[in-house]
């Protein structure tokens, strides 16, 4: 049993924030019986499938508070890192120097390296499982939208479904550290960890759909073009006989300084029409990312997102032996 005893400054860091870890506990737990109510209620009456395979909801009430607390959830896990990083750069590292109670900890044999890396470990094993358990409890919730409304490429379900949330949160903790470092003041370094996460937070989401290329499904113009289901639609529009995308602006601006567009029926179609045949337009396209995309480029962002959680981590310790030999 003493191997699973809680020792030096591990230990002591446990008993400093042992009311956040129940804090944490508590959120866990309050959010398992809000999702997991809801699930419940929206279960009780059972879905009816359509012919062509999609799945109606029957309590449509509880089927609809249930997606709007989805929702909520979905950016709450979003900002989850931002939570992390946070605590980690402000109370757990800023707060030491800024109060100066790191000094006490220094005089106990304990190494600045090996006082550092208590923390991160807890607070790293503490955000790893709170994560994990949030998951978990979103993915009861998911499992009453799975057919009647796909969300999984949205930011929220994408980031909560996936294994990326996890690579975020060791980032956020290993920011955390480097800022807390850096700034040595709670609140500032709160801020400031907060901004450089949500920062890394929403340059990814701007670029992970450009991890991969686009899949491209060209037709003729007239009928409406289909994709395949549980794909992700990127962009879409109208070819030239070369192949080159064309401004649909250009014949929809046409059409709208025409008169008698907007009063004469057809005409406004027939205008776009002469105005795309004289421009050489020939076809339609669409660009989407099917679903095979979904997990390569959630393991490739995660990967980016932790190499850029060990290079905060490797300057964290770098600056901790710099100003502390």
């Amino acid at each position: 049993m003493s191997t699973l005893t809680l020792k030096g400054p591990t230990w002591v860091t446990v008993r400093q924030y042992r009311r956040t870890l129940w804090v944490a506990g508590a959120a866990v737990g309050a959010s398992l019986a809000v999702i997991g109510g809801l699930r419940i209620w929206d279960a009780q009456t059972p879905d009816s499938l359509t012919v062509d395979g999609n799945w109606i909801p029957a309590n449509d009430t509880g089927y609809t508070v249930l997606r709007w607390a989805m929702e909520y959830a979905g950016g709450g896990m979003i900002l989850l890192p931002l939570l992390v990083g946070a605590f980690v750069a402000g109370p757990l590292i800023a707060r030491e120097f800024e109060s100066g109670t790191y000094k006490v900890s220094l005089t106990q044999s304990v190494s600045p390296s090996a006082w550092l890396r208590a923390k991160l470990l807890t607070a790293t094993a503490v955000a790893l499982l709170a994560t994990l358990a949030l998951t978990g409890v979103f993915r009861i919730g998911w499992s009453g939208m799975a057919g009647t409304w796909y969300l999984s490429w949205d930011p929220g379900p994408y980031t909560a479904t996936g294994i990326v949330l996890f690579a975020y949160v060791l980032a956020a903790v290993a920011v955390g550290a480097l800022v807390g470092q850096l700034v040595r003041r709670t609140l500032v370094a709160m801020a400031a960890t907060g901004l450089v996460v949500g920062v890394v937070v929403l340059v990814m989401g701007a670029l992970r759909w450009s991890i991969l290329p686009v899949q491209r499904i060209t037709g003729p113009i007239g009928p409406t073009l289909s994709f395949p289901a549980d794909s992700l639609m990127m962009e879409t529009g109208r070819l030239t006989a070369s192949g080159a995308r064309f401004d649909d602006m250009i014949c929809w601006n046409e059409a709208n300084s025409t008169p008698g567009t907007d009063t004469t029926q057809g005409l406004w179609a027939k205008v776009e029409a002469q105005c795309q045949a004289r421009h050489g337009v020939t076809s339609q396209y669409i660009d989407y990312h099917p679903a095979s995309h979904f997990w390569p480029t959630q393991l490739i962002e995660t990967g980016i997102v932790l190499a850029l959680a060990a290079l905060a981590a490797l300057a964290a310790f770098r600056v901790l032996r710099a100003r502390h030999p």
